[in-house]
């Protein structure tokens, strides 16, 4: 039996085969750690990374919780999106299942304006 982190890696690998971002709608994408959660826009024509947020950025903003946390992470890269004149990304969860903190990262996208 695999390891969990090699079994997300393969999932990853098999998202990323179906997602790629362009100028006019990146990949927003998702990575989550124990403690953290980090989202990216990238373009991945030149291989470039549009926006960056994550919740060390928040913590001025106490939360409860870390999936109140990350739908913070969520608004703050839509804002970011916004302020790039991105309306529209391609969500990679990164082979991690949508739901908990990847889920609320994506709502609180939603609510900042991104739409996917």
């Amino acid at each position: 039996m695999l390891p969990k982190k090699l079994k997300r890696l393969r999932r990853h690998k098999k998202i990323r085969i179906k997602c790629h971002g362009t100028k006019d709608r990146p990949r927003l994408c998702v990575f989550r750690s124990l403690s953290h959660i980090y989202a990216q826009l990238i373009n991945d024509d030149t291989a470039k990374v549009l926006a960056f947020a994550s919740d060390k950025e928040t913590k001025k903003e106490k939360a409860a919780s870390k999936v109140s946390t990350a739908f913070l992470v969520g608004k703050l890269i839509a804002k970011k999106a916004e302020a790039q004149k991105i309306q529209r990304v391609i969500f990679d969860r990164g082979g991690i299942v949508f739901h908990g903190r990847v889920k609320a990262l994506a709502d609180g996208a939603r609510e900042g304006g991104l739409k996917f």
